[in-house]
């Protein structure tokens, strides 16, 4: 689905008109609520790397950006709209949002880690051919060690979550887009 597909999707588990699982969970429709107040804010306030953004402006050859997502995914909250605004002056990438609980499973050709775990978000960038140029997620990397050292430490859940909020917030977006602007030099170069 398109970017505004997906924010009607978004809403509609919000407004209590899709209850299929997991939304049939109040804790979910929660994390859910939450995430839109995320994205909506980095939507409004989240500052684009100049060096990336005119990097992705460049790019002179079609490519389709695949993030596989879900509205409840507290880490797509902080990383799809900084997508969204990347690849708005570029007519040549088409985004297309793909959900991980929901056919055709693209997921399962994308898991992480040694324990092979279906983690979102993940970035497919592909070219017009249809081969994989980049897959990135599911976090950015200083991101993805403190979950693994809270992991690590058994910290509940929630303790958490509040942590990774924390990282987000201070981050800002930024190393999310360094390490795009990385990646995207090293294949475009």
């Amino acid at each position: 689905m398109d970017f505004a597909d997906y924010l009607l999707y978004f809403q509609s588990v919000l407004n209590g008109e899709l209850t299929i699982h997991p939304y049939e969970n109040p804790a979910y429709v929660n994390y859910t609520r939450l995430n839109w107040a995320r994205q909506q804010r980095w939507l409004k306030v989240g500052e684009l790397n100049n060096e990336l953004a005119e990097l992705i402006k460049s790019i002179k050859s079609g490519q389709q950006w695949i993030m596989i997502t879900e509205p409840w995914c507290g880490d797509a909250a902080h990383i799809l709209p900084f997508i969204y605004k990347l690849i708005q002056p570029n007519p040549l990438i088409r985004l297309d949002l793909q959900l991980r609980d929901a056919p055709p499973f693209l997921i399962e050709h994308y898991l992480t880690g040694p324990k092979q775990t279906r983690s979102i978000p993940k970035l497919i960038i592909r070219n017009d051919d249809g081969e994989d140029l980049l897959v990135w997620g599911p976090r950015p990397l200083a991101c993805q060690q403190l979950f693994y050292r809270l992991r690590e430490e058994q910290v509940d859940e929630e303790e958490t979550k509040l942590q990774l909020q924390n990282w987000y917030n201070q981050d800002k977006g930024k190393s999310f887009q360094q390490e795009l602007l990385t990646a995207l030099t090293l294949i475009s170069g």
